[in-house]
């Protein structure tokens, strides 16, 4: 009896083993999992192994330092590891080598060698066993912690991914991105290199949809969802993940299309441009799950974005008496994004820390038409813009606010971009210390932390921070263009400033592929000595980039509270912009008058403005805060009238005037305004160098 119970289980034994799936993991010192307290458990093949099961035998191939190059400083084909995944004949060989070719010993050196030796690797495998099914990696991330990141590595990284890219084309093999799930998770990397358990994980996760064709069923960007609005009159790309292989179908209206799930889980569907209406139901299906939107409205959707003067909510506003019982409107949808946690006078848990850490830094949220209970709760500048913009084009509107309260523009643009420009690459190393970020930002992060003792913990204001939490997820939802209301904390310096808000626009635009509006508000004003020269920063940016433009708050402002309450004419400004020079309403004046230029002649200035028909003071006095200054540039008041189209500015102080300004004071009292009504934006001509 005995002896028959052994044999039953020898030949238990004997077929689960011989229906095993043998899965070599063949890379470096990330594959053998370096520096992981427990290796054998957490390394990304032992935690591979688990997902796939018993059906599978998992090996972990990975050798500490090794290159794909043949004539790297250590070749992984010259190692022991090498012979022993040739001689285990995997079914499966995943490969992921590179990150030791950035080294100067090799990539400089014999980056010519190196398809020729990824080819010869892969066919190595095939000799093995014929059978075998290959995959290749895109590299896992090296973060700018690395010792070498500016002086190569993070040069070199980037033409080995794309080499590696190439590889996976010319094999015809398939390619494993085991870069994306780490790459804005930096945390994860305490060495710049190694991944800790955690982001081990993540590596197993992605390995185990690339072999199994598993990615968790159909799913698409969370910002899709019933009462949706959907831009109207472009070209609508919807993507998502499926399981590959999986068919999916994309329905509304009277269009319906196919494509199929590729073997990286991703499925795009290019749907016709919709003319605005509704409500539609947009349904997409695979074989096996189905997403259902109902109530979706086609439109125009804008984003709408910055610090806390745009997440200023309407029920703190003037008029949200009267705004909050006229709010109910189907045809205005809000998206709105608030913070899991709010970055006040407080220091913040170990739990909220910890999701911070994981991205999950907004709370999940809905579309929901406007009404007073959701209009009170969301920005008063983007509600009133958008609702400008409903009533004047009687079309469905979408806004999606992410702003958060004191947040750096830096924390807005993506870590790419600020990792390979030449002056943002430093603000991105131990950024709490660095003074290129304001004394206030970096001062209340460190309060918010203080429950934590890790040099990696994560926060609202780190740079590329809210991009990767607040941008990036919306990046796959077509926008029409985006507001922005920021600045208040970027204003201790001018000259970065201007440096780093054309990288900003530029790393939006590049992230939706278009060169889509962008529309700002100018800082208002109060008693900061250093906003007259940030306000005129501002206002020379909008003539340095293209379709961006600038609406002007210093009239609206507080001397004491940077949040002034009249919101309303803020975001009707904004709206002008849009309305003027984006939906075809040239009758409507865009702004206030702004500064063109200035002629000095018969012991006077005359400045002219652009938008300056019918100007006048706005309260029937003289002209206020202008002045004047000759060659030594020691400014005087000076008496203003407005000429014809321009406005003659003079004193008997100064007989050769050569610089002019106006409502050059932090708290700004100028009351030159159009016959809109709408106000100058404080200015100097140009002339002035300090």
């Amino acid at each position: 009896m005995r002896i028959s119970i052994l044999v039953v289980l020898l030949l238990w034994a004997s077929s689960v083993f011989a229906r095993q799936t043998k899965v070599a993991c063949v890379g470096n010192s990330v594959t053998y999992g370096y520096l992981l307290e427990n290796r054998e458990r957490d390394c990304y093949p032992a935690q591979l192994a688990r997902l796939l099961g018993e059906g599978y035998e998992v090996r972990n191939f990975g050798k500490s330092g090794a290159t794909l190059l043949n004539k790297g400083h250590r070749p992984y084909v010259q190692q022991q590891e090498f012979r022993d995944a040739v001689a285990f004949a995997a079914d499966i060989v995943v490969i992921h080598l590179g990150l030791n070719d950035t080294d100067p010993r090799n990539w400089p050196n014999y980056r010519d060698e190196f398809v020729r030796d990824y080819l010869h690797l892969i066919d190595t495998f095939r000799v093995a066993n014929p059978d075998c099914r290959v995959w290749i990696c895109r590299m896992t991330p090296i973060t700018n912690g690395h010792f070498r990141f500016k002086s190569g590595t993070r040069d070199w990284y980037e033409q080995i991914q794309n080499a590696i890219e190439h590889v996976a084309r010319v094999a015809e093999v398939p390619l494993i991105d085991l870069q994306e799930g780490l790459y804005n998770r930096p945390d994860l990397l305490p060495d710049a290199l190694h991944p800790v358990a955690e982001g081990a994980g993540i590596l197993a996760r992605k390995v185990y949809s690339a072999v199994t064709g598993d990615y968790g069923g159909l799913q698409m960007p969370a910002v899709y969802g019933d009462n949706m609005v959907l831009q109207r009159g472009k070209a609508l790309v919807l993507k998502g993940t499926a399981n590959s292989g999986e068919e999916v179908t994309a329905k509304i209206g009277k269009q319906r299309k196919k494509a199929m799930t590729g073997m990286d889980g991703c499925w795009q569907v290019v749907l016709e441009p919709l003319e605005a209406g509704g409500p539609y139901e947009l349904s997409v299906k695979t074989a096996g799950k189905s997403l259902v939107f109902k109530n979706v409205l086609v439109g125009e959707v804008w984003l709408c974005s910055g610090q806390s003067n745009m997440a200023f909510m309407v029920k703190q506003a003037a008029g949200a008496k009267e705004a909050l019982a006229g709010a109910a409107n189907d045809h205005i949808r809000l998206y709105n994004m608030k913070p899991r946690v709010y970055t006040d006078m407080v220091s913040w848990d170990t739990t909220d820390l910890q999701l911070l850490n994981r991205l999950e830094h907004y709370l999940p949220t809905s579309w929901t038409s406007a009404s007073s209970e959701s209009v009170a709760e969301f920005s008063s500048v983007a509600y009133y813009f958008g609702k400008m913009l409903a009533d004047s084009l009687k079309v469905p509107v979408g806004l999606i606010c992410n702003a958060i309260g004191g947040a750096p523009a830096e924390a807005f643009i993506d870590r790419k971009t600020m990792e390979f420009d030449p002056v943002l690459v430093d603000e991105l190393y131990d950024w709490t210390k660095n003074d290129m970020l304001q004394d206030w930002v970096r001062g209340r992060a460190l309060l918010n932390m203080k429950n934590t003792t890790s040099k990696y913990q994560r926060h609202s204001y780190e740079p590329s921070y809210l991009y990767a939490t607040g941008v990036l997820p919306l990046a796959e939802f077509p926008v029409n263009g985006f507001i922005w209301y920021q600045g208040e904390s970027n204003a201790h310096n001018v000259e970065l400033h201007e440096y780093v808000f054309p990288v900003l626009v530029k790393s939006w635009r590049n992230t939706w592929g278009e060169e889509l509006p962008f529309y700002y508000v100018q800082l208002s004003s109060i008693n900061r000595p250093s906003w007259p020269h940030f306000r005129d920063s501002q206002r020379r940016l909008a003539g340095k980039m293209t379709n961006v433009a600038m609406a002007v708050s210093s009239d609206l402002g507080n001397r004491t509270d940077v949040h002034p309450v009249r919101k309303r004419e803020v975001g009707e400004r904004l709206a002008r912009w849009a309305l003027h020079r984006d939906y075809g309403f040239k009758e409507i004046v865009p702004s206030g008058p702004l500064y063109r230029g200035v002629e000095f002649r018969n012991g006077a200035a005359f400045v002219a403005f652009d938008y300056g028909k019918g100007m006048k003071a706005s309260d029937g006095q003289a002209l206020r805060t202008f002045e004047i200054a000759g060659e030594d540039r020691l400014f005087v008041p000076a008496d203003a009238e407005v000429v014809g189209n321009e406005v003659k500015v003079s004193s008997p102080r100064v007989k050769n005037p050569k610089y002019v300004r106006y409502g050059w004071e932090p708290y700004s009292t100028g009351n030159l305004v159009n016959e809109e009504g709408l106000p100058a934006s404080t200015f100097r001509n140009e002339g002035e160098i300090f």
